[in-house]
């Protein structure tokens, strides 16, 4: 109550976001991406003129773009207020989850937390031979000899497979910039950070890539004192969405990212 009296000191206030499932473009699932985070991020650094900001992750990562587009709208409203940020890794911050990681000042883990995985991946599956068991004939008609490139009913072109190899490159780099940008001096010049290779825990904060071991409530105590107030953040999902009326799309993405999570062993 007594932070709506004049002249009095309020507790200080810190918004808690949760991001939380594999970073996807569209609203398909409780995948995360800018449109859908866009208000929650924007209200939780408005309202009640907030001390810090802390982000809760748990994500195996997902699409660059939106991964890019939700952490620079992270630092652009972090710049602009002048709060600090605070990352909080929960099972894992790895991929397009570090990146999010990276857009906080300092990053804290759990001992058993997965972070890094600072690499880009491409993957499909090859059919052409399956279908021409079967006698079936794949057509493709193109106006533009690079109009279709890596069919996966077609048999692997090596022009295809270098061009794609080009773009990967080229996201690792932006990908790179970004940590280097961002963790700076914090990054061990004897490991090479870059490979995709992850670190548990102590592992991850020995090279640099998170600032040491805490969790949300005791760290923010320290931080901001022990009347620190957290406020929880949460995206407002549509009402329909919310009893049921997507099931199966829903069900499809819990299966990706099922899959995404088991390729870091959870």
């Amino acid at each position: 109550m007594k932070r709506w009296i004049p002249f009095i000191k309020s507790d200080p206030l810190v918004s808690v976001l949760r991001l939380s499932g594999t970073i996807a473009a569209g609203g398909r699932g409780a995948a995360l991406n800018d449109t859908i985070l866009a208000p929650m991020i924007e209200r939780a650094f408005r309202r009640g003129k907030p001390a810090g900001i802390a982000l809760v992750i748990n994500s195996p990562g997902g699409s660059p773009v939106q991964s890019s587009l939700i952490g620079a709208r992270i630092r652009r409203l972090a710049d602009e207020k002048d709060i600090p940020i605070y990352a909080f890794v929960e099972d894992v911050a790895a991929s397009g989850g570090y990146w999010l990681a990276s857009a906080a000042d300092e990053i804290w883990v759990d001992p058993s937390s997965v972070i890094g995985s600072i690499g880009v991946i491409s993957s499909n599956f090859g059919f052409h031979e399956l279908i021409g068991k079967y006698g079936i004939e794949r057509r493709v008609h193109t106006a533009g000899k690079s109009k279709s490139m890596m069919d996966s009913f077609q048999p692997e072109k090596p022009a295809d497979v270098k061009k794609l190899k080009s773009i990967l490159e080229q996201i690792h780099q932006t990908f790179i910039t970004q940590i280097k940008d961002r963790r700076g001096e914090k990054l061990s010049k004897e490991r090479d950070l870059f490979t995709g290779d992850i670190w548990v825990g102590q592992q991850g904060v020995d090279v640099g890539l998170a600032d040491g071991i805490g969790h949300l409530v005791p760290k923010m105590k320290e931080v901001f004192g022990e009347k620190v107030r957290l406020v929880p953040y949460t995206v407002k999902r549509p009402l329909l969405q919310r009893f049921g009326t997507q099931i199966v799309g829903d069900a499809i993405h819990g299966i990706e990212e099922r899959a995404e999570f088991s390729r870091y062993g959870l």
